[in-house]
């Protein structure tokens, strides 16, 4: 079992809304679930979709055959048609369309009529096709009920009730219609976990001890302060909109600096504004963890589009020279693990710590059995109470043998809490000779540097433990990467390194991958960018050059079927 299903249509059609309930209807039955979107930056109009692959086996991308095609408008079948697998269907309503589909795969339902008899109102035609899609696939819809249950209590019951009857109906009217459906459902299972990428880094965000989140609006990163909004009541966490970038990161870095852990998100436009802060955090040792989400660019872009473009950017950006991490999560369980080491490792080296994701990564919902709360790391390495109060003396900037000086937090003693942005002593107050700058540099820089490099994990191993061929890659290309290993492993000693912990570059000390490259044949770096930015970092930190690259850089993912076809391109001309 292993079935793909596409809902496509104009924006402001609901078809994220049916999306998303067929893929909890899904990891409720206890399925593998993969999902990705597509979409125009624009409320109404143009054309989307939202893809769902559905397996009993653990799914990680998505591939180019569909077996049910949802169209609400003529684009998605002029689009999709030709993707349709040899026993695909095309559901639709003629009425709406007001264009009548005769060949073996359509068939015409009439969303609209049902739910406005049904229902009560047309508006929930989408449920009908949701209920639709469950019966052609020939499950049924008690699980679909709770989800309506669920989202429409609040509501009432005559709007809870109608959207219950028309999901039934559409369920019905498919099964009774659907002559030709051959679909074979495995055994349902144990209910499974539901999680996007950019859900995950706020899910590890709170784990955390995350207290103080402020942003701009900023597609891909917009959904984090969402999640952390929604449950900023629940666990003491204050959420800021501010106004603009640049008073978003330094509302963290204030909030960091009155005693609480802070995080930021934005979009490279927004980071574009955020690096002066960054270099103030860097300055005044300031933990802060920053989302940074890649979309297209230059200037606005793509903005609803993907893309790995600003790799450079995270590691460059901000005047001076500081030490930071950069983490790049390939997937949400990776994002929830390492958004955590982010807030630990920027609290224990008093540094900024960044998440670099794309929108893909972020819009993109995965299936698990749970996360292990159990692995989170939570030590405050802060200053506080009478532990602080006793001190017989307090230098915030104080040179010591690992370049951490003591974090006291404000108020929480007799002792002056200060620094400042321009060069300081030990103690925060501006100086301007050369020793004290010497030393100054050398302990928040070089001191901590190598400290922070032994933290740093090695790159996964998926595949061959010898392989002649080798896939690189580095965050939401993880799961199209280890699908293509397991599709191309039947005759090919092939193997994935992909890595997620990107800055300081991980050493070859806990795991000589450098070896294992240089004895393949073939090493292959696979990017959503057009210059190879990975590649060239991995060049310029380890001196391995890579003959052969994969360079995607038109706003889409990479699907399976796309990227073994140039991973067996690249094999055929050795």
């Amino acid at each position: 079992m292993d079935y793909t299903i596409k809902i496509g249509g104009e924006a402001g059609q609901g078809i994220q809304t049916i999306g998303d309930t067929l893929a909890k209807v899904f990891a409720r039955t206890g399925y593998h679930v993969f999902t990705h979107q597509d979409y125009e930056s624009r409320i109404r109009g143009g054309h989307n979709f939202f893809q769902i692959r559905v397996s009993e086996n653990p799914v990680t991308a998505s591939r180019e055959k569909i077996d049910i095609l949802v169209a609400l408008d003529h684009e998605s079948i002029a689009l999709h048609k030709n993707e349709l697998s040899g026993s695909g269907l095309i559901i639709y309503d003629s009425s709406s369309l007001k264009q009548k589909h005769d060949e073996p795969s359509f068939l015409d339902v009439p969303f609209s009529k049902l739910a406005e008899e049904h229902g009560g109102e047309k508006i929930m035609s989408n449920t009908v096709a949701t209920g639709a899609v469950l019966g052609l696939l020939g499950m049924d819809v008690d699980i679909l009920k709770g989800i309506l249950n669920e989202a429409f209590q609040k509501k009432g019951g005559k709007v809870m009730e109608g959207n219950i009857n028309a999901a039934v109906t559409g369920h019905d009217f498919a099964v009774k219609n659907c002559t030709k459906c051959s679909f074979s459902l495995a055994q349902p299972s144990k209910p499974k976990m539901l999680i996007s990428g950019v859900d995950a880094i706020g899910l590890g965000a709170i784990a955390s001890g995350c207290k103080f989140y402020s942003a701009y609006p900023m597609t891909p990163s917009t959904g984090i302060m969402n999640y952390i909004a929604g449950k900023g009541k629940e666990y003491g966490i204050i959420v800021e909109q501010a106004e603009d970038e640049i008073a978003a990161i330094n509302m963290a870095l204030g909030a960091s600096f009155a005693g609480v852990r802070a995080m930021t998100g934005t979009a490279g436009g927004g980071f574009a504004l955020m690096v002066e802060g960054l270099s103030l955090a860097g300055m005044t040792e300031t933990p802060v963890v920053i989302a940074l989400g890649q979309r297209p660019a230059p200037a606005t872009g793509l903005p609803t589009r993907t893309e790995q473009g600003d790799l450079n950017f995270a590691l460059y950006t901000a005047h001076g020279e500081f030490p930071r991490v950069i983490f790049a999560p390939g997937t949400p369980e990776q994002a929830f693990y390492l958004t955590n080491k982010a807030f630990d490792l920027a609290e224990k080296y008093q540094i900024p710590a960044i998440v670099i994701f794309d929108t893909y990564l972020a819009d993109s919902e995965w299936t698990y059995e749970g996360f292990d709360i159990e692995k989170i790391k939570y030590d405050d390495y802060r200053l506080r109470g009478d532990a602080f109060h006793n001190l017989p003396e307090y230098k915030r900037h104080a040179f010591t043998e690992n370049g951490v000086s003591p974090l006291g937090v404000p108020g929480y003693s007799r002792h002056l809490v200060v620094t400042d942005s321009d060069e300081h002593d030990e103690e925060g107050h501006i100086v301007e000779d050369a020793e004290t700058r010497i030393k100054m540099v050398n302990k928040r820089l070089l001191r901590k540097l190598p400290l922070i490099k032994q933290e740093i994990e090695p790159p996964v191993l998926y595949g061959d433990p010898v392989p002649e061929i080798v896939i690189v890659g580095w965050g939401s290309n993880y799961g199209v990467m280890k699908e293509a290993v397991d599709m191309l492993s039947a005759n090919k000693k092939i193997a994935m390194l992909h890595f997620s912990e990107i800055y300081p570059f991980p050493s070859t000390d806990k795991f000589d991958y450098l070896k294992l490259l240089g004895n393949a044949k073939l090493a292959v770096c696979i990017e959503n960018n057009a210059t190879g930015q990975f590649a060239r970092l991995m060049r310029t930190e380890t001196g391995f050059e890579f003959k052969a690259q994969i360079n995607r850089f038109d706003g889409r993912p990479f699907l399976l079927e796309e990227l073994t076809g140039e991973i067996n391109a690249l094999i055929g001309r050795l």
